[in-house]
């Protein structure tokens, strides 16, 4: 997994982070409101509090922005699921905790993981490639804490499975941030877990039954 190198003429690079995460916050909020594709430069660089000039200090292209974009909210997303997976927990109150815990992130980061799956799409097909493996990394993340349920005999899967669940918890997180505006209306973050958390694993209850069916 090969990071882009995206150009910057400035070489102090306590500078240039602390610059591109103005980019970073500003361009989110543009991309929310106009999409990338309708969102300028200009209007980045105004927002950001500089010129357009000292913002080409820090990026080759509006591409470049999308990209830094896509990087830093992965790194964050993983980072805080992490954060909170640092415990004692095993089994399934572990799983439990690791279905909360990316609901959380997103909950947390609503605007940024709306954007980095609508807009990364745009991206070159090589940043494209690595922004996507970020993406399995915290699948792998949540397979691990499966993984390890099924070694202890806690549930029944198999390989095929386990990845399927794990990418079922994803996209039931992401719905939040999709279909926050009428998921809202009926229910707050904390509802809207535990009654995932049961469905899932009412789901894996029903599909042991139907294995010992059959």
């Amino acid at each position: 997994m090969r990071k882009k190198n995206v150009p910057s003429i400035v070489k102090d690079q306590q500078l240039v982070k602390y610059r591109r995460n103005q980019i970073i916050q500003s361009a989110v909020k543009l991309f929310i409101q106009k999409g990338f594709h309708r969102t300028t430069t200009r209007e980045i660089s105004k927002l950001s509090g500089f010129s357009i000039g000292t913002l080409y200090e820090y990026i080759g292209s509006k591409e470049d922005v999308l990209y830094l974009v896509c990087d830093a909210v992965y790194d964050e997303v993983i980072h805080r699921l992490h954060t909170y997976l640092n415990t004692e927990l095993e089994g399934i109150e572990r799983l439990k905790l690791a279905v909360e815990s990316y609901f959380r992130v997103v909950d947390q980061m609503q605007d940024e993981v709306l954007v980095m799956y609508q807009e990364a799409k745009s991206l070159q097909k090589e940043a494209l490639q690595y922004v996507l493996e970020k993406e399995m990394l915290i699948t792998q993340s949540i397979e691990q804490v499966i993984r390890h349920c099924v070694d202890s005999h806690l549930l029944t899967l198999d390989e095929k499975q386990i990845k399927l669940f794990s990418h079922n918890i994803l996209v039931n997180g992401h719905m939040w941030a999709f279909r926050r505006w009428a998921l809202k209306k009926s229910y707050t973050i904390d509802e809207y877990i535990e009654l995932q958390i049961e469905q899932l694993l009412n789901g894996l209850k029903g599909q042991a039954m139907s294995t010992m069916l059959y």
